[in-house]
């Protein structure tokens, strides 16, 4: 368990919004070659921008099914793990590579931040609301089919940020931990109760329970609870349609 309230204050390295655009080349026969529609290219920006409940003025989500919405207003990422993930890619990898709003500098993994944690963010507050689940759009940007299931399984995913207070926030401004209200949830712990310790149901119940969890994961809890979804329901958001 982490300390209920540490100094933390994070730094970003880079502020990022981004629209949906066609992508991949119409009728190609190789699945990760083939058209599709994201807006995980994100663009810096380098003056104040107006944080919404909903996302950053100029960042929009092309499948509002699964992406957007008030517990997905930001998604962050730590910085820290891009030279890992050049080194498995062999490819140099930096800030934005996973579509990401806000990449996260310094040391700060998921192991150092906790479900609920409320940060200022320059005029607005912001609460970590769930983890990322990394799904197949992250391998099909980088050709490479296992990717998103590398995510997973090494909990390198970052998370997303629900939005308290409305207002500017700026690439210069950092995430302040103003409160923790649940220690007992470092993130590291919340991936380990969807992906490794699924069968915990004690475990994951304890998840479903806690307030501060985003509405997308708390449906995948209680569904498995009550046995309406699978235990081990990740191989479609993983490939989707990259299988072919």
């Amino acid at each position: 368990m982490l300390p209920d309230f540490p100094a933390l204050s994070l730094p970003l390295t880079s502020l990022r919004v981004g629209r949906p655009r066609a992508l991949g080349t119409a009728g190609a026969a190789e699945p990760l070659a083939r058209e599709w529609t994201s807006a995980i290219h994100k663009d810096p920006v380098s003056a104040p921008v107006w944080l919404a409940p909903l996302n950053l003025d100029g960042d929009e989500q092309a499948d509002l099914r699964n992406h957007g919405g008030p517990d997905q207003a930001l998604c962050a990422y730590p910085g820290t793990h891009y030279a890992y993930w050049s080194a498995q890619l062999g490819r140099e990898l930096g800030p934005g590579s996973f579509g990401e709003n806000l990449t996260i500098g310094g040391a700060i993994t998921e192991a150092e931040v906790c479900l609920g944690d409320v940060f200022s963010f320059g005029e607005a507050r912001v609460q970590i609301s769930q983890p990322r689940s990394p799904c197949w759009k992250i391998a099909r940007r980088w050709q490479q089919p296992l990717f998103s299931r590398w995510l997973q399984e090494t909990g390198f995913t970052g998370w997303y940020l629900r939005v308290l207070q409305p207002g500017h926030v700026a690439p210069t401004d950092r995430l302040v931990l103003q409160s923790r209200p649940h220690p007992e949830w470092p993130l590291t712990r919340v991936n380990a109760a969807k992906y490794e310790q699924r069968h915990d149901l004690d475990l994951v119940a304890e998840l479903a329970a806690c307030p501060a969890l985003g509405e997308q994961w708390r449906r995948k809890m209680q569904g498995r609870l009550s046995g309406a979804l699978p235990l081990n329901d990740d191989a479609n958001r993983l490939v989707g349609p990259n299988a072919g």
